[in-house]
């Protein structure tokens, strides 16, 4: 299994920010496991700190906006897609304002710094959100449009159209995020001088310039409105007539603003609070879209807070039966795991089989047939049972003994013709031969049962 990560050290980072103008310094910091990405004011008195998740944004008109009451930071969007994309999931950034600097408009200068500070992998595992369904989410007013869909890693399709004969219709695609640093990072964010106006007149886009955005003059305005626009922006005059990109960087690529599209839904999923695994394809995407999207995948993800296991039943089982008798010395009729699919150093996944000639059945109950909740729990310590025996030497002279049960659920009767899936997952590291496992139980993708138990392994005694 994969592991989460935070950085190795702190970095800085200076600039002016995008709409206040104003110097600002954020500073990247190392956090613990499940800390997430959180924002520190520290300009504010207390100096408060924002959760970056996607319910907590407020603003979406011209970037994402974080709150945490009266208490806003702005410009988010960048350095999330870059945390994201370096596979970061702890991050503290403390700020001195109340945006991040928009630096060069794109997420390679924060990209760049993290990979010069380098990566710590935790002790936690990263619990990724696999898609294992189509989920979509439609703006008909606008025609805006995200779907996901499944897929072994995460990836992402975006497709953009403006009536404009210099970006017109555009569309990329990053099959795999680890071509982020040279495909995506470096795409530059992009305006319209047709709506510069009006963002200065909103009191936004004060540090804006031509060296942190795109600039396209794709409709014809007199050379004094153009002259006043530059003035107000405090860059050089152009000819009006001249139409195209204002920029004094040329354009990276032919469809840099759609990979800058890429890059903004990137840092906006960065909101959803883990890692997805599958397919996104996104047409007219912007910020709002974006937020409204990662908002209905939160609530997917509460729905399916535990999601069922991966289970193959055409793959090579990592135990089969025969394996699985020589550490378990359970025989008929209690034997109750059928093989393990996966296993790592503190989890297994387990499966049994529930047939209609289960024993059981024939008194619970013989008109109704129901797998006793009692014998749910037992499968789940034989595999947790499983998972500790893997541990020590000579196994097959060792057994597992109850010593407590907590928190245990059902959810769902589990009958016959149900595949009964475990994953059981240690609490902590086991200690004195005694160790405690969290399990859930799962038919499909439905969680049929939960449990907390405590075990013991103890030596056989020698006949």
């Amino acid at each position: 299994m994969f592991k989460q990560k935070t950085l190795k050290g702190s970095f800085s980072l200076y600039g002016k920010g995008l709409h206040t103008g104003l110097n600002l310094t954020v500073t990247f910091h190392p956090a613990p496991e499940n800390f997430g990405y959180k924002i520190q004011r520290i300009d504010l008195p207390g100096e408060p700190i924002i959760d970056v998740m996607a319910e907590n944004v407020v603003d979406t008109s011209r970037g994402t906006v974080v709150a945490n009451g009266d208490v806003r930071c702005s410009t988010i969007e960048h350095a999330m897609a870059a945390l994201y994309a370096c596979g970061i999931d702890n991050c503290l950034l403390t700020v001195n304002g109340p945006e991040l600097p928009i630096l060069d408009g794109s997420a390679e200068i924060f990209l760049q710094n993290i990979q010069k500070v380098g990566c710590q992998e935790q002790s936690a595992e990263k619990d990724y959100f696999v898609i294992k369904r189509k989920v979509e989410f439609r703006d008909e007013e606008t025609g805006s449009s995200i779907i996901i869909l499944p897929d072994d890693d995460f990836s992402i399709t975006a497709m953009l159209s403006f009536d404009s004969e210099f970006v017109g219709s555009q569309f990329a695609t990053l099959d795999n995020i680890d071509d982020f640093p040279t495909e995506i990072a470096s795409a530059r964010t992009f305006v319209f001088v047709r709506e510069i106006e009006p963002l200065l007149s909103a009191g936004l886009i004060k540090g804006g310039d031509l060296d942190n955005a795109i600039v396209i003059y794709e409709r014809q305005v007199s050379q004094e409105k153009l002259d006043a626009l530059a003035d107000q922006m405090n860059v050089e005059h152009r000819d009006a007539t001249k139409m195209g990109y204002l920029n004094r960087r040329p354009l990276k690529w032919n469809n840099e603003p759609a990979r800058h599209k890429i890059l903004d839904i990137i840092g906006d999923m960065a909101l959803i609070g883990r890692p997805i695994r599958g397919r996104i394809i996104a047409t007219k995407p912007g910020h709002t879209i974006n937020n409204k999207f990662a908002r209905q995948m939160r609530r997917e993800i509460r729905k399916h807070e535990i999601q069922a296991p991966h289970y193959d039943p055409i793959e090579k089982p990592l135990m089969d039966i025969n394996k699985v008798r020589e550490l378990l010395p359970h025989r008929y009729p209690m034997q109750l795991v059928d093989k393990v699919i996966e296993m790592g150093s503190d989890y297994v996944v387990a499966m049994k089989n529930i047939t209609g000639n289960e024993p059981f059945f024939q008194g619970h109950f013989p008109n109704e047939p129901v797998m006793p909740g009692v014998l749910q729990i037992e499968a789940m310590a034989q595999a947790g049972g499983l998972l500790i025996l893997s541990t020590v030497v000579n196994p097959e002279n060792y057994s597992t003994y109850f010593l407590k049960i907590d928190g245990v659920k059902f959810r769902q009767k589990v009958v016959p013709g149900d595949t009964l899936l475990f994953k059981v997952t240690l609490v902590s590291p086991p200690n004195h031969g005694i160790a405690t496992m969290r399990g859930f139980a799962f038919v499909g993708e439905t969680m049929v049962m939960e449990a907390t138990f405590t075990a013991q392994i103890i030596e056989n005694k020698k006949q």
